[in-house]
């Protein structure tokens, strides 16, 4: 299993297909099986490069004071060691804040970057969100957690259609869940993620995509987003809620890729 030394911890990746690279950063779960439905058809024309955020997954879980910053540092040091200069970035919720943050920092590392179900900073909606979630872990525990997170990623028909199979998975995902003491500190890094000060000199290709009733991240966030980067484009899918490119993986990828394509 391939995994980036990356000098204070691994991170653990996969990479598919050829051509131009293209890194898919998944949001607060930190995954990168989450791109399972977008892989087979972004490798056709890129190489893919998925990972699992530190504290997640295969990658190492520091018990750490996790930041948006911390994240993006740790892609740009997995950059690093696949020798990859400057690729697409597609970053999903927490992981279009790391584009955004990464867009004002690093701007030559990017050659273009999508931001899904992204914001500028928390409003009193998110913080409410995250608030419900942390008693959850809190209180209830990994499964109570694992059983609640689909309400705030799916529209109402995703979860009747797949209910099922979201009730066999629990036990599974819950068990693999990172510590409550790593997954509070990246509730406290989204929380803390604030880019109000510097959208307006974001120079990278943009665009900004959600689907119009995403729940944890509603639309009115990627309007704002939108109007304030420079020539950002603005995409609204009709329904598919804060995960539509799991909901909705086919038109979410012929966007995504058509975006890519004109770059």
């Amino acid at each position: 299993m391939p995994k980036a030394n990356i000098g204070n911890g691994e991170i653990y990746y996969e990479i598919q297909g050829e051509g131009p690279p293209l890194l898919l950063v998944a949001g607060l779960g930190g995954t990168g099986d989450y791109w399972n439905p977008q892989i087979e058809a972004f490798a056709k024309h890129y190489t893919v490069i998925v990972h699992d955020h530190r504290g997640t997954g295969q990658s190492t879980h520091s018990q750490i004071d996790y930041s948006v910053d911390q994240m993006a540092d740790d892609v740009l040091r997995l950059m690093d060691f696949l020798q990859i200069e400057k690729a697409h970035f597609v970053g999903h919720s927490t992981g279009g804040a790391m584009a955004l943050l990464l867009s004002n920092q690093n701007p030559e590392r990017l050659t273009s970057s999508v931001v899904y179900a992204g914001w500028i900073k928390a409003d009193p909606h998110l913080r409410r969100c995250f608030d419900i979630r942390r008693t959850l872990l809190r209180e209830s525990g990994a499964q109570a957690y694992c059983r609640a997170t689909p309400l705030f990623l799916f529209p109402s028909w995703f979860i009747r259609d797949n209910g099922d199979a979201m009730t066999e998975n629990e036990p599974s995902v819950a068990a693999s869940f990172p510590s409550a003491e790593i997954m509070e500190s990246r509730m406290d890094a989204v929380l803390a993620f604030d880019c109000s000060d510097y959208l307006d000199r974001i120079a990278v290709p943009t665009l900004v995509i959600c689907a119009d009733d995403d729940f944890l991240t509603p639309v009115h966030c990627s309007r704002e987003l939108a109007k304030h980067i420079p020539n950002a484009e603005l995409n609204v899918l009709e329904s598919g809620g804060h995960a539509v490119s799991v909901s909705r993986p086919d038109l979410f990828n012929q966007e995504v890729l058509a975006f890519l394509e004109r770059q």
